[in-house]
């Protein structure tokens, strides 16, 4: 029960320590007894983390498990799947945001054949992030000439700016993680959000499709996956038995036909059926 609720209490209390530390940076004159006793609940929430996060560990270590492992044993007791994923979402997103500044690739290792899927939704991606560019600089402008305080503009300013950031780092993953097939498996990817490997001797055929009205990006129906790009899919795997998808907010799935979209679906063919892949020379970065 108190991972529970230290749970509830941590998701409760980040957004409002948040809409407090807003307020104050805005000048809203709040009454000292609220403010002391907003800074009570916070440091009451962080004492219920700090016990539960020793207890967890503790139990962990006495059942046997070494202090990493006990300690990434509590952190996941105590975060939920789904934050955790999230956050996990955040650091491969900067981390392609990198890779894409060096001009390297993420998890295409030697002699495996990176198969490409942003090129059909690059402009609409392009198009949104200049229209978040424009927005920050009219919404600076308008709150300046309403006389907008400096702290209100500034919290704006920076929370337009890491989204921006955000946006970048989500067309960086779409271009540094490809599809990627090798001698040993096929590796389904959508960005940071969702990655599936299906080992070659489970791939029973592999054809081309042709469908324009794909619903969602990653889609489960039954046990048959699509990873769809501006609604379309060109692919279509068949397993000879179900892999096992963790799908992006951490739900597991059994799938046995895997529809997908590449830029080139007569090359992707060819690296899917072919038993010995061309080498790939570009210098990649592996996992």
């Amino acid at each position: 029960m108190t991972p529970r609720l230290a749970r509830a209490a941590l998701l409760a209390a980040v957004p409002a320590e948040v809409l407090l530390l807003v307020l104050v940076a805005s000048g809203v004159p709040l009454p000292r007894p609220a403010l002391a006793a907003a800074e009570a609940v916070v440091l009451a929430v962080l004492l219920l983390e700090a016990v539960t996060v020793l207890r967890l560990y503790r139990a962990a270590r006495r059942a046997g498990l070494p202090r990493r492992a006990a300690a990434r044993t509590a952190y996941e007791r105590l975060v939920p799947v789904q934050v955790r994923r999230i956050m996990g979402f955040d650091v491969r997103g900067m981390v392609s945001l990198a890779l894409w500044l060096a001009r390297r690739r993420h998890g295409v290792p030697p002699g495996a054949v990176p198969v490409p899927y942003f090129a059909a939704q690059a402009p609409a991606l392009l198009v949104f992030l200049g229209a978040m560019v424009v927005e920050l600089f009219v919404v600076e402008v308008v709150l300046r000439s309403l006389g907008t305080p400096v702290a209100v503009r500034t919290v704006l300013a920076v929370l337009d700016a890491y989204a921006i950031l955000a946006a970048l780092a989500v067309i960086a993953s779409y271009v540094t993680r490809p599809h990627v097939v090798s001698a040993t498996e096929v590796r389904i990817r959508s960005g940071a959000f969702f990655d599936l490997r299906i080992p070659r001797d489970r791939i029973a055929t592999a054809r081309r499709i042709h469908s324009h009205a794909e619903h969602g990006t990653i889609r489960v129906t039954g046990d048959a996956l699509t990873v769809a790009v501006s609604s379309q899919a060109n692919l279509l795997l068949e397993l000879t038995t179900p892999v096992t998808a963790v799908r992006p907010l951490g739900a597991t799935c059994e799938i046995r036909t895997v529809r997908c979209f590449a830029d080139d679906p007569t090359a992707a063919l060819k690296a899917f059926t072919s038993t010995t892949p061309t080498r790939d020379k570009a210098p990649d970065r592996t996992t």
